[in-house]
């Protein structure tokens, strides 16, 4: 890991909580983390990849009661990481969590073209990672051996702009209630699906808004539906590496990752294993298993409407 992926002092590769990271990959990464700030019981906190409360301690809070909240980050707080990237004048790139859910990567590039009329002899570029959770833990990790192979922070937000399409992400729930809490789903919904057993599995689109893939009765199909679309949808790709993260829910991470290794060319397949960091939980509570790769491109899968946009030619943004 420290060979492959070793820092690179001539890019400055920014990132943030909403990634999910392993905190040890994220520090042999050598990159800038930006916490992400949530509310619970009435006092605010900034995601440190639960290097303060474990990820056992958080989800147990939400089984017994803890509803907490996200915000965005603040356009001052994105200044303050991107000053001290310029006042080291090394050139940056901040890889951020996906506008399709939130507006921090907005609140970023406001930040970023103040930064630009401060310093203007510094490189800063702002990139939308379009892939939610740990999907942004493998995006990161080869954009660390590509600055290691020599590019350039420009040449990084060209190349993950293209590279961003071609990591998926799978996951399934345990239950419906924090999408329910958050207004994303009828409560009654959340309720019948409690009592009929049914579990989701989830993904996101070409532009990272989630989208729901299939339904499943159990925790073992919607487990295996996972499978399958790593089957279907990784092209073949067997050298890089897979994630699986879980909310708590180690016991199924492992059952996943027993899956995934009797899949042919598998058994010895890199895999990365975290948590589901506190922002990404409060909106999905605990019991998340999620599973990502790296395969073709997301753009070839875009639904009824990006189909008619291409038809017509307009361009999507």
């Amino acid at each position: 890991m420290a060979k492959t992926f070793r820092p690179n002092p001539h890019v400055n590769i920014i990132v943030d909580s909403c990634g999910d990271f392993d905190p040890a990959i994220a520090r042999a990464l050598g990159v800038t983390m930006i916490g992400f700030p949530y509310v619970l019981n009435g006092e605010e906190h900034i995601d440190d990849l639960f290097q303060t409360v474990s990820a056992h301690e958080f989800y147990e809070g939400m089984r017994h009661g803890d509803y907490p909240t996200t915000s965005a980050v603040t356009p001052g707080r994105y200044h303050e990481v991107f000053e001290e990237a310029a006042k080291k004048g090394v050139p940056s790139i901040y890889l951020g969590f996906t506008r399709a859910l939130s507006s921090s990567i907005d609140s970023a590039r406001t930040a970023a073209e103040m930064i630009r009329q401060e310093y203007p002899d510094f490189e800063l570029y702002v990139v939308d990672n379009k892939c939610p959770s740990a999907a942004t833990q493998l995006l990161v990790m080869e954009a660390v051996h590509q600055a290691n192979l020599g590019a350039t922070a420009k040449d990084l937000a060209t190349w993950a702009e293209e590279a961003r399409y071609f990591v998926h992400g799978y996951f399934t729930l345990d239950s419906f209630d924090a999408l329910a809490r958050g207004g994303r789903i009828p409560a009654a919904a959340a309720s019948l699906g409690g009592k009929l057993d049914i579990k989701p599995e989830l993904s996101y689109d070409e532009s990272g808004a989630l989208s729901l893939t299939r339904m499943c009765r159990g925790r073992k199909k919607a487990l295996r539906a996972i499978i399958e679309d790593f089957r279907e949808k990784s092209a073949g790709e067997r050298s890089m590496p897979v994630g699986i993260m879980t909310a708590d829910a180690e016991k199924d991470g492992d059952w996943l990752e027993g899956l995934l290794r009797k899949e042919p060319g598998c058994e010895d397949i890199p895999v990365i294993r975290s948590s589901i960091s506190p922002v990404i939980g409060s909106h999905v509570g605990p019991g998340m298993v999620a599973m990502v790769f790296w395969g073709s491109d997301r753009r070839e899968d875009q639904g009824l409407s990006g189909r008619i946009a291409s038809k017509v030619g307009l361009r999507r943004k």
